[in-house]
């Protein structure tokens, strides 16, 4: 087992499995299987109750900014919870987080990727059968709207690129915020002091790098004090 840093992903697919414990403890034993032995550590164990009639993973969602918080792989005991959810599935490479599944090693964010090429395809499939009845209808005299592609500048893309840095660097701030409040729950601690127990966690900074700098932790609080401040913005605009 290879030195690393590990988030364990549980998933049920009901409140009564949940709360029993069905299903858990054989995915857990099968994960504490793969991790058995070598340099690792478990920084969580996260558990998932859902339906399968509902798209929301809240606790994927957690699992995801664990991950990359620590910058740890995501370990599942069995492949096929995961390998029909689409929407998962591209979310995953997009994220460029590790994978491993207990019963596939060899599966990893190739296999991931590959399973995501996959549901594109599928999903272009859907999206040509769905332009095809448009068109049937249009053609039956049904009145269509529609979006007129215009050209791309190099501006616009500059923008784009600048609005994903931020993107990314305000989703690192979010990831970082249950830590936070962790570790500096009142918002007492200085700077500082706070950059000091995030080091002594391991956690890595944002370049990747051991040592958090009060700067470092002051821009991450400016972040999600903005996000906040939207947030509350846009509350007030809908009310």
């Amino acid at each position: 087992m290879a030195a690393s840093r590990f988030v364990s992903y549980l998933r049920v697919s009901t409140a009564r499995q949940g709360q029993s414990g069905l299903g858990l403890e054989a995915q857990r034993s099968a994960v504490a299987d793969y991790l058995n032995g070598g340099n690792w550590r478990l920084v969580a164990e996260v558990v998932e109750v859902e339906s399968g009639a509902n798209d929301a993973r809240p606790k994927l969602a957690e699992a995801l900014a664990l991950c990359r918080s620590h910058r740890a792989t995501l370990v599942i005991a069995k492949l096929d919870r995961l390998a029909r959810d689409a929407h998962f599935l591209l979310g995953l490479e997009k994220a460029g987080i590790e994978f491993v599944a207990a019963d596939m090693p060899s599966a990893n964010r190739m296999t991931v990727g590959i399973m995501a090429v996959i549901a594109e395809e599928e999903r272009r499939m859907i999206a040509a059968r769905t332009k095809a009845a448009l068109a049937a209808a249009k053609k039956r005299g049904k009145k269509l709207g529609g979006i007129r592609p215009g050209q791309v500048s190099t501006a616009a893309t500059a923008a784009v690129a600048r609005a994903e840095r931020t993107r990314q660097a305000m989703q690192r701030a979010a990831d970082m915020a249950p830590m936070l409040e962790r570790l500096d729950p009142s918002g007492s601690l200085s700077l500082r002091v706070l950059a000091q127990k995030l080091t002594d966690e391991g956690v890595p900074t944002p370049g990747n790098t051991a040592v958090w700098t009060a700067a470092t932790v002051a821009r991450i609080r400016h972040r999600l004090n903005l996000a906040t401040d939207g947030a509350a913005m846009g509350c007030s605009i809908r009310s």
